[in-house]
């Protein structure tokens, strides 16, 4: 019984080997992200959590023609946003570096204008949500080529969320559009 209990002792003690914790909150050894690039993921977090909270003042608000699909229109731009946001978020953990989503951080530092209180027409809110989409991407475009420089797996993420938003803002604009030509 003596050797029973010696034995199990001996297989629950870790290894003289195993891995160390480090400075960096017992993460693994690998790339890490320069103030830089920490500062541009952010910059990007804070829009795409922005849009996500401005999507779904709108979403709530919306009233007029075209409302339902517009109302739908919304979520899928929402969930979308929140999906990114994720991603970017994870990116830069992965890179050591801190995601900051906090409200007040996002009020601060995010570049998309405020949305409308109250009721907005679908006319505008087509308007207001396409600017937003625009400008989300806008940040993106601004930051890539330094994001890019210094690590392009990062910018990779940055292409796919592009291609998407670029995506929706040109579905929700043609809500308002007319035929070219006539």
């Amino acid at each position: 019984m003596a050797d029973t209990k010696k034995k199990s002792a001996t297989r629950s003690a870790a290894p003289e080997s195993a891995a160390k914790p480090t400075r960096r909150q017992n993460a693994e050894k690998g790339f890490t992200a320069s103030p830089t690039l920490t500062a541009n993921l952010q910059s990007v977090l804070a829009d795409l959590i922005e849009l996500s909270l401005q999507g779904k003042q709108a979403h709530w608000n919306v009233v007029g023609r075209n409302f339902r699909d517009l109302h739908r229109q919304l979520d899928e731009i929402i969930a979308a946003a929140r999906t990114f946001s994720d991603t970017v978020a994870e990116r830069m953990r992965a890179l050591h570096a801190t995601a900051d989503g906090r409200s007040s951080t996002i009020a601060k530092t995010t570049s998309l204008p405020p949305f409308p209180a109250g009721e907005v027409s679908t006319e505008e809110t087509v308007g207001l949500i396409t600017e937003r989409l625009e400008t989300t991407v806008a940040t993106m475009r601004d930051v890539h080529d330094q994001v890019d420089e210094e690590d392009p797996t990062s910018a990779d993420v940055l292409h796919a969320i592009i291609e998407k938003l670029e995506q929706f803002a040109w579905m929700v604009s043609a809500e308002s559009r007319t035929p070219a030509g006539r």
